[in-house]
Formats: C-alpha cells, sequence, structure tokens
C-alpha cells in the first residue's frame, strides 16, 4: 500500500498561515505534501488570485495525514 503525496511548487495560504516571529510564518495543510526547500517559491492565498510575493521554506514536518510547513517570507509585491 503506498502513501499518497502530492508535489507542490507555489505556497498556497487561504489565509492560514500564522506569523510566529517578524517574516517566520508555519502553515498546516492536509495530506502529505512535498516543497522544494531553500529555493525561492511563489506565495499565493488562492491559486488564482495575485503573488503575494516569494518565501524559503526552511522546516517542513509530515505527522498525522498532515504537513507543517515553516517558512521565511523574503519579498513582498504590495502590503495589506
Amino acid at each position: 500500500m503506498g502513501m499518497g503525496l502530492e508535489l507542490n511548487t507555489m505556497l498556497v495560504t487561504k489565509g492560514r498561515e500564522v506569523r510566529k516571529k517578524d517574516n517566520l510564518f508555519q502553515l498546516q495543510k492536509e495530506g502529505y505534501r512535498l516543497y522544494p526547500m531553500n529555493t525561492p517559491i511563489e506565495v499565493r492565498t488562492t491559486k488564482k488570485s495575485h503573488s503575494r510575493g516569494y518565501a524559503m521554506i526552511e522546516k517542513v514536518q509530515w505527522h498525522d495525514d498532515q504537513t507543517i510547513i515553516f517558512y521565511k517570507l523574503i519579498s513582498l509585491n504590495k502590503t495589506n
């Protein structure tokens, strides 16, 4: 029996990100997901929304069919 795994090349937050400190955020997603690490990756609120900026993923944790992503926002396209 295999493990379901999704490969992502963009961070889609859906507004669920949690600021941990300064530009460091945590995002929890359902299922097991794989992201490129230590490479700039685009951040969007939804798949079809405009880009909010770029982030570097620093840590990914898999546990109980969930993925927890820790990322640092490295550039912001515009402020709220």
